[in-house]
């Protein structure tokens, strides 16, 4: 699909963006990647750790900023929206930041890739998206909700959109393994709560959902992976075993265990092998059903899809030897 294309990832310098990046030039033969972001200095270090790959296109912009999305967006075929603010504690302290990002952003977006005739478009969420308790993840619902709704106000334009959702992604930049790694030379690891618990996802296991969702949207479906758990005294165990652990508290808006699934979109909700489809609740019935294709199955109506009451489990030992399988590349990720 991705074959002699044009891509587009917007907030492309993150850690998805590095890894969708190698990962599709090794599997696809993509006409252009263009990075869209705001931060000329990781724009600089990604073009010289993908050594100045004349695939690669860097176009420095915001999607606060519609006419500039406009521009970089012509001609474009896929369009992946990474582009967020992600830090919850961030979140809750500059709220209108937040909201111009993740809520405008998302309608900025949409608007630039409808009027550009794009093929299709995959926006990234999050676990906090569902049954939110932080601004994060109300902005993230927004955004969501915008591109799931995106299909009934587009008339004759035949672009698709799709949301995909994953919980916490293993050694990404801001996540809780890379933290733990600068602490584990110091006397304690803080660790918020030890009941704690969340979903673990690999980048690559990100990046395949997003190949998979391109290949099988039809419009306005929310991806779920299903992914492990895991709590957190065991991550800290496998990241630094002889560390001393130090409880710091819940912080402002933090969830003591994450939710991919609520129990409202149960309803709407199709289980397949890998992965949950969450189907829009406000497309006619009738033209629902091309959307449930496979072998998906209807979940239980009291179904949800929490990291505590999870089916799959990472162990120490596990996650300890990714960890050292992985470190330095994602250590490496700015």
């Amino acid at each position: 699909m991705l074959n002699k294309s044009s891509i587009l990832i917007t907030g492309g310098t993150g850690s998805f963006g590095h890894e969708f990046i190698k990962m599709t030039l090794k599997k696809y033969n993509p006409k252009k990647i263009i990075i869209f972001s705001r931060d000329e200095m990781k724009q600089w270090h990604m073009k010289e750790t993908m050594q100045n790959n004349k695939l690669l296109r860097f176009i420095i912009g915001d999607v606060r900023d519609k006419e500039r999305l406009y521009r970089a967006i012509n001609g474009v075929d896929y369009v992946i929206h990474a582009a967020a603010t992600k830090i919850v504690p961030t979140a809750e302290h500059d709220p209108f930041e937040c909201i111009k990002t993740n809520v405008i952003g998302a309608m900025n977006v949409v608007d630039a890739c409808l009027d550009n005739k794009v093929k299709k478009v995959v926006a990234l969420s999050t676990d906090k998206a569902s049954n939110p308790i932080n601004l994060y993840g109300a902005s993230k619902l927004a955004s969501d909700k915008v591109f799931v709704a995106s299909k009934t106000y587009i008339g004759n334009n035949k672009t698709q959109f799709a949301v995909v959702r994953y919980g916490n992604v293993m050694g990404s930049r801001g996540s809780v393994i890379p933290f733990f790694i600068s602490k584990s030379k110091e006397k304690y690891l803080p660790v918020t709560d030890k009941r704690m618990t969340r979903f673990m996802i690999s980048l690559e296991d990100a990046v395949k959902l997003v190949w998979h969702s391109f290949e099988m949207m039809f419009g306005g479906e929310i991806f779920v992976k299903k992914v492990p758990s895991m709590n957190i005294l065991d991550i800290a165990k496998s990241v630094s075993p002889n560390s001393k652990i130090r409880l710091i508290g819940i912080r402002p808006g933090e969830k003591l265990h994450e939710q991919m699934i609520g129990g409202d979109d149960a309803r709407y909700t199709y289980e397949y092998s890998d992965y949950f489809k969450i189907l829009p609740n406000h497309v006619m019935e009738s033209k629902l059903k091309k959307r449930i294709i496979g072998k998906g199955k209807k979940v239980n109506e009291n179904f949800i899809y929490s990291s505590e009451t999870n089916k799959e489990w990472i162990t120490v030992k596990e996650l300890s030897s990714w960890i050292k399988k992985n470190q330095k590349n994602f250590l490496n990720s700015k």
